[in-house]
Order: structure tokens, then C-alpha cells, then sequence
């Protein structure tokens, strides 16, 4: 796939832009040899180089994370086109102010309970790496990309892959 890049920091707002408006990822944890992914909400905040997502504090998930703190996250906008896989150490953050800061109406249908409730609590996701698959949007843009490819018989160079280094 096209372009492959190693950057900094600097990036982080070409990350940010490319998840933005993305409400769910898949999060991936590690329990032993065995990975487990499910969906989480992410939250629409400005991208300084964390994620944040609210859990219960006693999911399997955070059990996962304090034995291995390794995790992946991955970003589908099909519509345009975009997929982002994001890989990071995650931590749990157990801070009132922080779980009131970030609450936001549309989680209460994941914990009825609200903001209050003693269980709710955040994963912090620091990301290090990631990497960025952005092809042409639309039907008409892949099909036209599609086709180059097949007629010319060179890689689809319409497709950007992008490598984020964050650390």
C-alpha cells in the first residue's frame, strides 16, 4: 500500500482527524495466549496522545490490562474509506474528577447508573504506535483505484499506509 511513515508526536493531529468521529472501536487485550476484543465507545475529545474509554472495574478487560498492559485498538470509517489500527499500554484510572470530566450523556446507556456509580471507571489507552490505511472514498474512488490497479498491474498507489511512531 502506498506511502510508509515513521513519526512523532507531530502526527498526532493526523491521527486524531482520522478517528475523529469514530464512536466505537474494537479494543483488544491480552489474557494469557489468547486475545479478546469488544467494542468500546470512544469519546469525541481532542487527541493529545491518550484515549480514554469508561469500563466497569470489574471486566474482564481490566483484569487483562493489569496482567498486560499491551493493547490494540482498531478504527473503521467504511464510508470514507479509512482504517486505523492503534497498539498502546493501557492503564485504569480510578479519578472521580476525571470520570465527571468526561462523562457524557450518551454513556449512560452502557452504565445506567451514571457517572456516580462506584464501578464506573476509565481506561486510559497511551497510544505508541499506529498506522493509518486511507484509500479513495466512495464507490466511484475505489472502483476507479480498483481498476488501475487490475489494468496496469501495479499496487493500488491511491492507498496511503501510514505509520504513526509515538512513542
Amino acid at each position: 500500500m502506498g506511502s510508509h511513515r515513521k513519526t512523532d508526536m507531530s502526527d498526532a493531529k493526523l491521527l486524531g482527524e482520522k478517528i475523529k468521529g469514530i464512536r466505537i472501536a474494537m479494543m483488544t487485550t491480552c489474557e494469557g495466549d489468547e486475545l479478546h476484543s469488544r467494542p468500546m465507545a470512544t469519546l469525541d475529545e481532542d487527541f493529545d496522545g491518550d484515549l480514554w474509554f469508561f469500563t466497569y472495574a470489574t471486566a474482564p478487560k481490566v483484569s487483562e490490562v493489569a496482567a498486560r498492559n499491551q493493547v490494540n485498538l482498531s478504527y473503521t470509517k467504511e464510508a470514507d474509506n479509512v482504517y486505523v489500527s492503534i497498539s498502546g499500554t493501557a492503564e485504569l484510572v480510578q479519578d472521580r474528577k476525571k470520570i465527571k470530566s468526561l462523562w457524557k450523556p450518551f454513556l449512560k446507556a452502557w452504565f445506567p447508573n451514571g457517572e456516580d456509580d462506584p464501578n464506573v471507571t476509565l481506561l486510559k489507552v497511551h497510544v505508541e504506535n499506529a498506522e493509518i490505511w486511507d484509500a479513495p472514498s466512495g464507490k466511484m474512488g475505489r472502483l476507479y483505484s480498483t481498476l488501475k490497479s487490475l489494468a496496469t498491474g501495479a499496487r493500488d498507489s491511491a492507498t496511503n499506509d501510514i505509520k504513526l511512531d509515538m512513542k
